[in-house]
């Protein structure tokens, strides 16, 4: 198996196009055709890690974090990010990294932790615009179960937790083909008529080239009519942050110490208590003080995420509980989710999770 299988594994599960604009994710070091000899899994493409996976064999670094943000001037080992890059091109280890594109998808880093709290009827919190378009198509009336099938196959028509979702206009078409031409019904050089069907479906943009590709392969025209607009549909499956409820209400503190435990970590800090049961939940892995604000309106008893500034914890305004239990605390379990991704898609394939523990914090 070679690198760019086990990319196209995680990119069909959160693709590129998910990916914030500031953000680097995708393969950083390395190339794609060259073959597996094991993955490690970690939260952050450190020295340690690259040292671990020269240790176990692994010629693939699969990572949260992207080790390159910006571009690099100079390499010469003078900072961490030099010295990684170096130390992985000279052990021939690709160094891939799904960021914010695993980040905005539904069942991504914040369903991971959302199961970790046991959270129900989920929905994401701010989901995403223009990440969807709709295809109008005109098909023989005999022939449209085909081209649906085909473009259903193909992956549209998914409308939050429906599947299959197209719409029909029946019409009368209009044609003349050329001196040359090969038409599926009428005759060249003769104006044709035929009853046909408006078909259309929404996809998300990813898809386009599959889509069209299946239109293209499953329509009988030999010259398909079709038009494609991009819609500002917010994408109720794709964004940021999760909201849900927990099965019983707890009690602020009991909420807060439930927290603390099933995150594992040393610290929580968090806003004045208001002295409300706690029932439903919003949360965001790494830093999401910019989603506070779409907690509070959605009605979020509590806002669990990380990285808050002191004068933001006053914008909680008593209307929620802000819990920051810390950056590397919330995407954590990013590695449980790479390890369910590749052994979902590839059966005989055990990639390694890393034993470092990359968090630069420590608490006292």
């Amino acid at each position: 198996m070679k690198i760019k299988e086990i990319i196209q594994a995680i990119e069909q599960f959160a693709p590129l196009q998910y990916q914030e604009s500031y953000d680097n994710a995708g393969l950083i070091f390395g190339r794609a055709d060259v073959e597996v000899t094991n993955a490690l899994l970690t939260l952050d493409a450190t020295e340690a890690v690259i040292d671990e996976a020269i240790a176990t064999g692994c010629n693939l670094v699969i990572a949260h974090h992207p080790i390159v943000f910006g571009g690099l001037k100079k390499i010469n080992g003078n900072n961490y990010v030099e010295r990684v890059a170096i130390k992985a091109i000279k052990h021939d280890i690709a160094v891939y990294a799904a960021h914010t594109n695993l980040d905005n998808v539904r069942n991504g880093v914040c369903a991971q932790m959302a199961a970790k709290l046991g959270l129900e009827q989920t929905r994401v919190l701010q989901p995403k615009r223009g990440l969807l378009k709709k295809l109008f198509t005109f098909v023989p009336s005999a022939d449209v179960e085909t081209v649906r099938a085909a473009l259903f196959e193909a992956g549209a028509g998914h409308i939050g937790n429906y599947s299959e979702c197209s719409f029909n206009g029946a019409g009368e078409g209009t044609f003349k083909g050329a001196e040359g031409t090969d038409p599926y019904v009428g005759t060249p050089g003769k104006r044709h008529f035929e009853a046909e069907i408006k078909l259309e479906v929404i996809f998300p943009v990813y898809l386009e080239g599959k889509i069209l590709q299946a239109l293209l392969s499953s329509h009988p025209y030999e010259e398909v009519a079709y038009d494609i607009v991009s819609l500002e549909n917010a994408y109720q499956q794709v964004g940021s942050g999760l909201i849900g409820t927990l099965p019983e209400a707890m009690e602020e503190l009991e909420f807060l110490q439930f927290v603390k435990e099933q995150f594992r970590t040393g610290c929580v800090k968090y806003t004045p208590l208001r002295g409300r049961p706690v029932k439903k939940v919003a949360l965001c892995g790494g830093a999401g003080s910019f989603l506070l604000k779409q907690a509070i309106s959605a009605g979020a008893d509590a806002y669990i995420s990380a990285d808050f500034k002191y004068h933001e914890f006053f914008d909680a305004d008593n209307q929620l509980i802000i819990a920051d239990i810390g950056h590397f605390e919330s995407e954590q379990f990013t590695v449980e989710l790479f390890y369910h991704i590749l052994t979902e898609k590839f059966r005989n394939f055990a990639p390694l999770k890393s034993t470092i523990k990359t968090n630069p914090v420590n608490y006292l």
